[in-house]
């Protein structure tokens, strides 16, 4: 729609004309993305991105859809169709129509904000892990059909439940997806890294966006598998992923980048692909023979005509230490020669949720894998942050970009950034760490408990006011701002032993437990915070 639409001058001279056009980036603004996707939902059934909404001059949103082109086509409405509508409906009637977007927003307002609460009863644990039995795919594993996503959360669940309930199934479901995710196309062989999720049912062809906190979760996942199974190909794979982190999203600051985009030259994946001869004129008939059998690169190609190098079907337990040795010595010839193509554009926003996720994935790697450069690099962050983004007044700001922080933190950068700081704190016993994640802890509780009905909001009592305000429970391709509130409380309160933690935490389950339980899988992250402070 921006190539399409909003750089037209036609499209543009109507909404400027006739409505105030705003254009947001969601992840500088989750909480307005959250207020309106959750009303797109209530409204239509469906969201997704681009997210196109028209509101009255006080915000409240009476119209949303998402993808529009510029004109009708293929069934499509037209964006200036649907713009010159509105405009006639609005003068027509303007009553109506604000009577109508209230009236949904007090119903939107009952249904998100209204009484979920219930206990939660230790057969949760059961209950989860045969949920996601009957929805794993036992022929490519994970655990939908197509497109697949990672979803650590259950990766990360079934470890530890398999781990401590002895039960081989669920251990069994953990590694199969690990594997398979890792020699897919989702994963960047030559580069390293993860990209978003595959769009077909082998995690084969991926959305080639690389995104900052996919890979400080996987970072948790892979490193929590070795732990567990001691077995050498998740601490590679972790390894390869902290190399992709330092490497491509470092900033000179100390900070983390937050993305990669999947276009390069108008076209998605371009920089990651190749042509079966492109990789023989490089390496040659014998090196160039031995990389595209390894890694199922062909003339024909899997993508378009061009290969997306992964390792489907290949015994990884056959591959011998020379053999990887030679594989890598390779690998560093392809990224050379990668490297002089056109690069993807780097998201260069600094957002302190996504950083606090990466903080802890690397203290907690370097921990487990005893690799130093890893914990210096989480505290070159961790310093960073709170260098930069706590404002005088002691707020927890979300945003950096070129040398400037603004917005105050959502729920989720004081969550996610806490947990961070609380795992460097137990790695390396500063206590600066610590007495920093207790400052904003008692910020976090001030700043966003629902002292009524138990629970955080998902924007601050000093942030913009919105048209609503809710609480973010679910858990999606990223955490839930209070599954995460409900680990770092569990942690400090095993820390502390603070009677006000264990009050707090005992009311934030209660208070969405029966939700909990409609949907177990859109929780998972809730259900481990709620594991480990039961235990």
């Amino acid at each position: 729609m921006n190539k399409e639409s909003f750089q037209d001058e036609e499209v543009a001279h109507i909404l400027n004309e006739h409505f105030v056009p705003i254009k947001v980036d969601r992840e500088e603004r989750p909480d307005i993305d959250k207020v309106y996707m959750t009303f797109a939902e209530a409204l239509t059934g469906t969201t997704g991105w681009p997210l196109t909404l028209i509101l009255t001059p006080e915000g409240k949103p009476f119209f949303a859809g998402t993808y529009f082109p510029k004109r009708f086509k293929k069934g499509l409405t037209g964006l200036i169709e649907l713009l010159m509508k509105v405009k006639d409906l609005w003068k027509k009637k303007k009553d109506d129509i604000i009577e109508d977007s209230n009236n949904i927003l007090k119903e939107i307002d009952r249904i998100y904000n209204g009484s979920l609460k219930g206990n939660i009863d230790k057969d949760i644990l059961k209950r989860t892990k045969d949920e996601l039995e009957e929805i794993y795919d036992d022929r490519n594993s994970g655990f939908s059909y197509r497109p697949k996503f990672p979803l650590p959360q259950y990766i990360l669940f079934l470890l530890e439940y398999g781990y401590n309930m002895a039960d081989e199934k669920a251990l069994m479901m953990a590694e199969n997806t690990l594997i398979n995710m890792y020699k897919g196309g989702i994963f960047d062989h030559i580069g390293y890294g993860f990209y978003r999720y595959s769009v077909d049912e082998k995690w084969l062809v991926p959305h080639f966006e690389k995104m900052l906190y996919d890979n400080a979760l996987l970072g948790i996942t892979y490193i929590k598998a070795y732990e567990i199974m001691n077995k050498p190909i998740y601490r590679d794979v972790g390894e390869k992923i902290f190399e992709f982190l330092l490497r491509d999203l470092a900033s000179e600051e100390g900070g983390f980048y937050s993305a990669l985009d999947a276009e390069t030259e108008g076209e998605e994946g371009k920089y990651y692909v190749y042509e079966y001869d492109e990789i023989i004129d490089l390496l040659g008939e014998e090196f160039g023979g031995y990389f595209t059998n390894y890694y199922n690169i062909t003339e024909e190609g899997n993508f378009e005509g061009k290969n997306i190098p992964n390792m489907i079907g290949k015994n990884l337990d056959s591959i011998s230490e020379l053999d990887m040795s030679k594989l890598d010595n390779i690998r560093d010839v392809i990224l050379s020669y990668r490297n002089r193509r056109v690069k993807p554009h780097r998201d260069e926003k600094i957002l302190i949720s996504w950083n606090g996720l990466a903080i802890a994935s690397l203290a907690y790697g370097g921990k487990v894998l005893n690799k130093g450069l890893f914990i210096r690099k989480a505290k070159e962050a961790a310093d960073f942050v709170i260098a930069n983004c706590i404002d005088k007044e002691g707020h927890l700001l979300s945003t950096y970009v070129d040398g400037e922080s603004y917005n105050y933190g959502f729920l989720e950068d004081y969550a996610f950034f806490i947990y961070g700081l609380l795992t460097l704190y137990q790695v390396t016993k500063e206590e600066v760490y610590l007495e920093i994640s207790k400052k904003l802890k008692d910020e976090m509780i001030e700043l966003f408990w629902d002292k009524v009905d138990g629970g955080f909001f998902h924007y601050s009592n000093i942030s913009e006011k919105l048209v609503l305000r809710l609480k973010d429970f679910y858990d999606g391709a990223m955490p839930s701002g209070n599954s995460f509130a409900g680990l770092t409380l569990q942690q400090l309160y095993g820390l502390t032993k603070d009677e006000r933690l264990y009050d707090i935490l005992t009311k934030l389950f209660y208070s969405f437990g029966k939700n909990i339980y409609r949907n177990l899988t859109a929780h998972i992250y809730s259900i481990l915070a709620f594991t480990s402070f039961r235990i």
